[in-house]
């Protein structure tokens, strides 16, 4: 008999953590998995990309502890024989309650936090929701040692597995984006001071200064009003307003990587970007900043290059010299595309994730 599957995200809005929760989705294996998907909070645009035959459940849940959602996801388990809550990120608080009634599924824990290097989360806190878990996924080394050490989880149910990217078809690149073929140079990033949006702002005032045609097109959501309203005030300061185009929220994103030249990341954070292995999917070349695992999608500046976070000067100069030499680009982003395929190549991914599952549930469908 199958085992039931219950990918947990607080939301379905543009995320690496809401991307994989759909992605896990659509790849388990059906002929050991039944998958399912329940957001906690809110439904959204990734919902379109879930495969048909996965059931949903959007719970609305309002605030930490909701009865009613609670009554429901509960429920829904037991109805549909769910024995894992495969939970992403903060909806980890919320899938610990669920498992606290019968039939008590096992919860694992995926770990995609990206302001890892910041250090700022509460450990106590996490501690008492991994207490006796039945393991945690993380998406880089350093979450995994920060489960292991500061967490208290036993080294046994820690396991690093790197974010899994679907290869996409053939993608139409968009035709009706701002700036000039050739030029065009893309950040897919929702505007959060992680992110560091002003660190590339600064380095395309030179990098304008340089080729007036370049343009840098941004795609990403926002949380925070304010900060995303700071941030775009900081274009026409610095007189970027002619060559940057901000196209908020996208589900298209695919298109517009095939129609840009150069992908970009300026993070001062990052677990594993699920982004950056969407552009080497398309072979677009890559420029990111060296946090996170981000060294080691780029194999080390082999597959791409890598700078230094906050440093808009060594940016700038990066971006020129691929602006300036097609060829480069071209072999950059062939590398980058022959590591995805390699390493985060969904078979590999999924093969780790079942040893997971396994683990949780010894014995089961092997």
């Amino acid at each position: 008999m199958s085992t039931g599957v219950l990918q947990m995200v607080d939301s379905l809005l543009v995320g690496g953590a809401e991307r994989m929760g759909v992605t896990l989705s659509n790849l388990l294996p059906r002929e050991r998995f039944r998958p399912f998907l329940c957001t906690t909070r809110t439904d959204g645009p990734l919902g379109e990309f879930l495969s048909g035959d996965v059931p949903k459940l959007h719970l609305k849940r309002e605030g930490p502890v909701d009865p009613a959602a609670l009554r429901r996801v509960v429920h829904f388990v037991r109805d549909n024989g769910i024995s894992i809550i495969h939970a992403h990120a903060s909806a980890l608080f919320f899938a610990r309650l669920a498992a606290m009634f019968p039939p008590y599924p096992k919860v694992v824990w995926h770990d995609h936090y990206g302001r890892c290097e910041l250090n700022d989360r509460p450990a106590w806190l996490y501690r008492l929701a991994t207490a006796r878990i039945g393991a945690v996924i993380t998406v880089n080394e350093m979450l995994a040692t920060w489960a292991r050490q500061s967490l208290a989880v036993p080294s046994g149910k820690v396991w690093y597995i790197r974010n899994a990217v679907e290869t996409p078809g053939h993608v139409t690149p968009a035709e009706d984006l701002p700036g000039t073929p050739g030029k065009r140079i893309l950040c897919v990033a929702n505007i959060r001071p992680q992110k560091d949006h002003p660190t590339l702002f600064r380095a395309m005032v030179d990098v304008v200064r340089r080729d007036p045609q370049a343009h840098l097109i941004l795609v990403g959501d926002y949380a925070d009003a304010a900060y995303k309203d700071g941030v775009m005030s900081q274009l026409g300061e610095l007189g970027l307003t002619s060559n940057v185009t901000w196209l908020g929220r996208r589900t298209d994103i695919p298109r517009i990587v095939k129609a840009c030249d150069i992908a970009v990341l300026s993070s001062i954070s990052e677990g594993l970007p699920l982004v950056l292995l969407e552009y080497g999917s398309l072979r677009v070349p890559s420029i990111c900043t060296a946090v996170g695992q981000c060294a080691e999608v780029l194999d080390h500046g082999k597959a791409g290059i890598l700078v230094p976070p906050s440093d808009p000067a060594r940016l700038a100069a990066e971006i020129v010299s691929l602006l300036g030499s097609p060829e480069r680009r071209r072999q950059l982003g062939d590398a980058l595309g022959d590591r995805v395929d390699t390493v985060y190549g969904s078979k590999a991914i999924v093969d780790q994730l079942i040893k997971v599952y396994d683990t949780v549930l010894p014995g089961a469908n092997r």
